[in-house]
């Protein structure tokens, strides 16, 4: 299903070009924040200005988020819309913040849903209060259920089968999948893919980290790399983590291969000085900002995308053969 590589990878240069064609503005992701730049910078249209809360699971301190805010504020400028950026890893808190943006009255509201159960209510509150509801980055599978009227994402069961293909390709025997946060479905349907795709050729590990400690985190992938020598190759779910393991395996003395989900500058560096075998890009940008946009396009024209299916922004690979491409916009921090 995955073999056709090459038009996978064109297909996301061409999604980082289209997106670098919108003016975007730099935003910094890690500690809550309410404030958005507002008004229309962009000056890209003459629609009266909306007030969109943008809501996600991201933990303090993972760059990955500041990709998707950097593409969420780029529409938002756009579009003439106020952007109110929340954030938490943890879903009580999560449900917590989507009910204080209902309570504002804001025109819509996009959200990430990793914990569907914890967040459930507060979003019929919303529904019910007429705001339309954007989903984006997780909640693949439950996005219909919580009464969203689009997605924007990958199947990470899809991404992660691709993963464990390529990583059969690979020739792995032994690939430990770590996980840097229990409970989030998008993280276990990467590691069920991975289990999926690798098939026969070999076996899958999963182990547990504390994601929000970096060092906690290196310990742990250290003790397991020097406890089991077989561990022929290493998966992580995030860019951070997969620097994360290229510092263990060195620690550790280990000959693993390192390959993980998402991308960064750094991550995308490490790449360049091949000490990251490959990533699957999920292109964030892309989830920003057309989350944004589509809630515009809904509020200006009650226009919806999809067709009633949700919009795939991935999966596609970062390797060797197009990092010099997507070094590019990395560096403009859009990839």
């Amino acid at each position: 299903m995955f073999k056709n590589r090459g038009r996978v990878r064109v297909t996301a240069a061409l999604f980082g070009v289209l997106a670098l064609g919108i003016a975007g503005c730099s935003s910094t992701g890690g500690a809550e924040d309410t404030g958005g730049d507002g008004g229309n910078t962009g000056g890209g249209v003459s629609t009266p200005e909306y007030k969109v809360a943008l809501i996600t699971h991201a933990a303090a301190g993972d760059t990955f988020w500041d990709i998707i805010r950097k593409g969420a504020q780029a529409a938002a400028d756009k579009d003439n819309i106020d952007l109110q950026y929340t954030n938490n890893d943890d879903a009580t808190q999560q449900a917590t913040l989507i009910q204080n943006a209902v309570d504002a009255k804001v025109d819509a509201i996009a959200v990430t849903a990793p914990n569907a159960d914890a967040i459930q209510g507060a979003l019929a509150n919303a529904t019910a209060a007429g705001i339309p509801i954007i989903g984006l980055n997780a909640g693949y599978g439950t996005w219909k259920d919580l009464g969203m009227i689009g997605y924007f994402g990958q199947d990470e069961t899809i991404a992660g089968t691709a993963a464990g293909e390529r990583l059969a390709e690979d020739g792995a025997k032994k690939v430990l999948c770590v996980i840097q946060a229990q409970g989030q479905s998008q993280l276990e349907a990467r590691c069920d893919g991975v289990t999926k795709g690798l098939g026969s050729a070999g076996t899958v590990e999963r182990i547990y980290i504390n994601g929000t400690d970096s060092s906690a985190s290196e310990t742990t992938i250290t003790a397991k790399l020097q406890e089991d020598p077989s561990i022929d190759h290493v998966m992580t779910l995030g860019a951070q983590f997969g620097l994360i393991a290229v510092q263990a395996k060195d620690t550790a003395g280990s000959s693993a291969k390192i390959a993980t989900f998402d991308t960064s500058g750094e991550l995308v560096q490490a790449i360049k000085d091949k000490k990251v075998e490959w990533a699957i890009d999920q292109q964030p940008y892309l989830q920003g900002y057309e989350a944004i946009d589509s809630a515009w396009l809904y509020l200006t024209n009650a226009n919806t995308i999809g067709g009633g299916q949700a919009v795939n922004t991935g999966p596609a690979f970062i390797d060797s053969t197009n990092i010099d491409a997507v070094s590019e916009y990395a560096a403009k921090g859009t990839r």
